[in-house]
């Protein structure tokens, strides 16, 4: 299984985006490292100098972090924010209130967001999943199911953090398998386990998890986009995306 473009998560250099000077670096050093794509994690600049400092270094924005009250409350303005990174994927990382109503009103938005953006880009609204969605609520169901059952699939997708499934001791290609069709973006995440139980990041090939079995069934399911992300490095964050990229271009590309 081979795939053509690598993405990175800016979330995992984020301490490196604070100004435009940086961030122009940043992207220089992600090019040079093979990655040819990201998703945003906010923008510390505006979003149109975000967006040339990306194009200038030959990276495209494939989707985005984003601003979920002004999504839900200023459209226009979030669309135009997206129209200047030049994706047509308006995303969330994560979302706060881990109720069935919460969930529920959630769902209700995101719809309302996916229709708004599929009329004008032919995009699709984006939900990144954490371990907690797969709690079980008060309603019997998980997170996870309700947001499969409630969203709507033509115009929601979901960004698959792969690490954050396998913590939650869900099975990674059963749930890829289960959205399928509905993934536009795919985390990969590595897990490990320290001596003494404790879970973490890794960087690709360097935890346990079946990379060579994720990435089939990801490429089965239709996934558009594969983005490394590592919420937090042993050392510096270019050094571990350096080992993530040498693995993927080693072993998938």
């Amino acid at each position: 299984m081979k795939i053509e473009k690598l993405g990175v998560q800016l979330f995992t250099v984020r301490d490196f985006m604070n100004t435009e000077k940086d961030i122009a670096e940043t992207f220089k050093k992600l090019k040079a490292l093979g990655y040819d794509q990201a998703q945003t994690a906010g923008c510390s600049v505006d979003y149109e100098t975000f967006g040339k400092l990306a194009e200038e270094a030959g990276i495209e924005i494939v989707g985005t972090h984003d601003d979920y009250d002004m999504m839900c409350n200023d459209f226009d303005k979030a669309l135009a924010n997206h129209n200047a990174l030049g994706t047509k994927i308006m995303g969330l990382g994560g979302y706060g209130d881990r109720t069935v109503s919460g969930y529920a009103d959630f769902i209700k938005n995101a719809n309302i967001i996916g229709e708004k953006l599929k009329k004008t880009t032919g995009g699709r609204y984006s939900y990144h999943n954490h371990h907690w969605e797969f709690i079980k609520l008060e309603n019997g169901k998980t997170a996870m199911e309700m947001l499969m059952e409630g969203l709507n699939p033509d115009t929601t997708s979901f960004c698959l953090d792969t690490h954050w499934v396998q913590r939650a001791g869900a099975d990674v290609r059963e749930w890829i398998e289960k959205l399928s069709g509905r993934i536009d973006i795919i985390h990969l995440k590595d897990f490990k386990l320290h001596s003494d139980g404790t879970p973490d990041y890794a960087e690709l090939g360097q935890g346990n998890m079946n990379w060579e079995g994720i990435l089939e069934c990801a490429a089965k399911a239709g996934v558009k986009y594969y983005v490394v992300e590592q919420d937090v490095c042993p050392g510096d964050p270019f050094e571990s995306l350096k080992i993530s990229s040498e693995y993927m271009h080693k072993n998938f590309m």
